[in-house]
């Protein structure tokens, strides 16, 4: 990551004294041939992934939480949240649906549970079905509901045809 980072940083640097420079010259500005290689480091810089949006726990949001980035959720959500990472503090209480690529469980949910893997830590509170690829319930977890194993967890259309067998998954969760 260091090597990458030392790579993006004098890459803008040195893009933005040579645009302002080229800007006044047209004859830089044909040769993309040569510029071409600061337009493959330019697409890099927004492949570094920004960190977490963090809801505080003085926040209160009653309403749907929609993203394609991470969220730590410190504080209450009335509604639905997707993400790609979702991460739920110790002090949080989610009253609605989560579905996001990796879900980890400190907090209170009472809804149902949709990711690819998901992770309920000695301090979760769950209340609702968990729908998952892959899920880890560490001891001390506290989790009322049913356990659904499917290899698309976030399509909601395919619930309907798991919803058959979530007696044979149930006795898989008094683990917890």
């Amino acid at each position: 990551m260091f090597s990458k980072s030392k790579i993006n940083e004098p890459g803008p640097k040195q893009a933005d004294t040579t645009t302002a420079t080229p800007a006044s010259s047209p004859a830089p500005t044909s040769s993309s041939a040569s510029t071409g290689a600061s337009d493959y480091s330019k697409p890099a810089a927004p492949k570094a992934k920004p960190p977490a949006s963090l809801l505080s726990s003085d926040l209160h949001i009653t309403g749907n939480v929609k993203t394609t980035g991470d969220i730590q959720v410190e504080g209450t959500v009335e509604g639905d949240i997707r993400a790609h990472l979702l991460t739920i503090g110790e002090s949080a209480t989610i009253k609605g649906e989560i579905t996001a690529d990796d879900v980890v469980i400190n907090g209170r949910i009472v809804g149902r549970v949709r990711g690819l893997k998901v992770r309920l830590t000695s301090t979760a509170r769950v209340e609702g079905d968990i729908i998952h690829k892959t899920i880890a319930i560490e001891s001390g977890a506290h989790f009322e509901g049913s356990v659904q194993r499917q290899d698309d967890p976030l399509s909601p259309g395919k619930a309907a045809k798991a919803q058959a067998a979530p007696t044979a998954a149930a006795p898989a969760t008094a683990q917890g």
